[in-house]
């Protein structure tokens, strides 16, 4: 638990470190038109790749776990699963080359779209679902912070003017799949592979409802992108693409606890230890919750200076998206907390593929009615609105099926905490300070403004509760 803890904490960094160093440089150099004509080729690629992988990262993760500290199980169920990934791949490597090969539209830049096939082609070479069904979070970590760190050498080597978004798109490609071929050949002595007595049909139920919800949470997720590349243009797509980077950006910080006991809950939902599984929530809940509220409300108070700091002023425009989109962290958060600490180790698969369409039927409709109106605005609401369903059903599925108790005066608490952020940022902002001292300053008070108010005002130890966790296990660490 705790060399995990500290290998996600690791993760988690890098996920937030590297958009930071790699997103104002790549945006200020390509612009806006130059970052939406790639980010619509990689999303419309990823479309693609997420119908190929038909839910085996999330179904696969949960059935490693059963077989933890069996070698002869696990891989067996690796061989199942990975020869349904390897044929699906194929099937939708053929159909993606017959849609930019059919559509007029695709026309343009086809040279790009025919490179975007290796991430539908090579998809399955992604295998993190067999690492952290057997909770290891180094090898996952230490993979992906190296090829963060070389793709940023990379980008600062081959982007230097708006001719390279060629570029870009390549070594984005380089990134995501370097690491998932590597991953790949490091499962030696893990898992074994056979094409002997594979029974792939047993299989069949549990990822067809799995699929069915993760095509349609992929919609829904990248749905917005497509669609306004399809109903508006590539300067609103990179406009669109800022926000949204930089409103995600913290969410694995949010999201990281939930990660590394997933794992575990399975195990207490295989055992019934509801006990368990309540004190787990629990801590979740409190930690997502800590974190969430403040990230919602500085994100939104600071919108404009994050866009100008991170993208350049060319991109002012998507402030308003990214005060939309502020409140991801929070909302996704939830989504995150209630189906990977609930559905999915509960196995109700048929409530998750419920809930996500309820979420592609809503953010379809929103998209197609505010794009043509709002532009990336419209798409900003789109995705809010769709997340925020998504998470309400996933809540009401879970209070239909099970009792557990949730610790919402927090979420007022630190509401209340939070709302100190305003007079505190506005008062900042009157000292017209250079960007990067106003967003330190800024970010400093109103973190130990918080912390302050949470300690005093609802005697909430938890920051320091987590500090001494951290210190006790990053020591443990050093001495294993």
């Amino acid at each position: 638990m705790a060399k995990n803890y500290f290998y996600n904490l690791l993760l988690t960094l890098a996920n937030l470190l590297f958009p930071i160093l790699s997103f104002p440089y790549v945006s200020r150099v390509l612009g806006p038109e130059g970052i939406g004509k790639v980010q619509f080729i990689f999303s419309f690629a990823q479309y693609f790749a997420t119908i190929a992988s038909f839910g085996i990262p999330i179904y696969g993760m949960k059935e490693i776990a059963c077989y933890k500290d069996d070698m002869q199980g696990r891989s067996r169920v690796f061989s199942e699963l990975l020869v349904i990934y390897v044929l699906t791949s194929v099937c939708l490597s053929v159909l993606y080359l017959a849609v930019i090969y059919t559509f007029p539209y695709f026309n343009v830049n086809r040279d790009m779209y025919r490179a975007a096939l290796l991430l539908v082609l090579l998809g399955c070479s992604y295998t993190d679902w067999v690492y952290m069904g057997m909770e290891e979070f180094k090898s996952i970590a230490l993979r992906s912070v190296l090829f963060k760190v070389i793709g940023l050498l990379l980008i600062f080597t081959f982007i230097k003017t708006t001719a390279d978004y060629r570029n870009y798109l390549y070594l984005m490609m380089f990134s995501f799949l370097g690491n998932n071929i590597l991953s790949l050949f490091l499962l030696k002595g893990k898992v074994g592979l056979t094409l002997l007595g594979l029974q792939l049909r047993k299989h069949t139920m549990p990822l067809l409802f799995i699929f069915g919800s993760t095509i349609a949470a992929s919609m829904y997720a990248d749905s917005d992108t497509v669609l306004l590349g399809f109903l508006s243009n590539s300067k609103t797509v990179g406009l669109y693409t800022a926000a949204v980077k930089l409103s995600k950006i913290s969410i694995p910080i949010v999201t990281s606890m939930g990660v590394i006991l997933m794992p575990k809950i399975a195990k207490y939902f295989a055992e019934k230890d509801m006990a368990e599984i309540q004190n787990t929530l629990d801590q979740t809940f409190r930690f997502l919750v800590f974190l969430g509220v403040p990230i919602a409300f500085g994100l939104a108070l600071l919108a404009p200076e994050f866009i100008a700091l991170f993208s350049g002023r060319q991109f002012l425009e998507a402030a308003n998206s990214m005060r939309v989109l502020s409140v991801l962290p929070l909302i996704i958060g939830f989504a995150h907390f209630l189906l990977f600490m609930i559905l999915v180790p509960a196995g109700r698969n048929r409530e998750m593929f419920l809930c996500v369409i309820g979420g592609l039927i809503i953010s379809l409709l929103l998209n197609v009615l505010l794009i043509p109106i709002l532009r990336q605005v419209g798409s900003a609401i789109a995705n809010v609105c769709s997340e925020t369903v998504v998470t309400l059903l996933y809540f009401y599925f879970i209070k239909k099926n099970f009792s557990f108790a949730y610790q919402w005066f927090l979420v007022t608490q630190a509401i209340i905490s939070a709302l100190i952020f305003i007079p505190l940022v506005w008062m900042v902002k009157q000292l017209e300070l250079p960007l990067a001292y106003m967003l330190i300053i800024s970010i400093t008070g109103c973190a130990l403004a918080y912390i302050t108010l949470q300690f005093l005002l609802f005697k909430n130890n938890f920051v320091f509760s987590v500090v001494d966790v951290v210190k006790m296990k990053m020591d443990k660490t050093i001495e294993a």
